[in-house]
């Protein structure tokens, strides 16, 4: 679950900061990837762990805009190289495998609850 967590937070991230303009000198806001690692436990899956982030591109998008005022002497502005849509995309995802997960969690605790009151009777 603390997978899910992460990556929907790297996504905010990456989306709060999809406008950030920084000047031609400066390295542009850095995409943020969640890169998850399986976890096995005596030989068997055991779920995953967050194994690290990595970074988009540096470089970004140089984009004319003159009246900003951290534009160049050519009227430049270096911008984050993010798409929006792949960002909700990500994000879709995220949600929907942290909902799976969540439904799992849901039933696993209903099926031994049952089993409980089986045990009781």
């Amino acid at each position: 679950m603390d997978v899910y967590q992460t990556w929907l937070n790297a996504v905010a991230d990456n989306v709060a900061n999809i406008n950030t303009i920084r000047s031609t000198s400066e390295s542009a806001f850095q995409e943020r990837f969640i890169v998850a690692q399986a976890v096995e436990e005596d030989g068997r899956p055991a779920g995953a762990v967050v194994a690290r982030a990595e970074f988009g591109s540096a470089e970004g998008q140089i984009q004319f805009d003159p009246n900003h005022p951290l534009a160049d002497e050519d009227g430049m502005v270096r911008g984050p190289d993010i798409s929006l849509t792949d960002q909700l995309t990500h994000m879709l995802a995220a949600q929907r495998a942290y909902q799976a997960n969540v439904s799992v969690f849901e039933r696993a605790r209903d099926a031994y609850s049952r089993a409980l009151e089986i045990g009781r009777s």
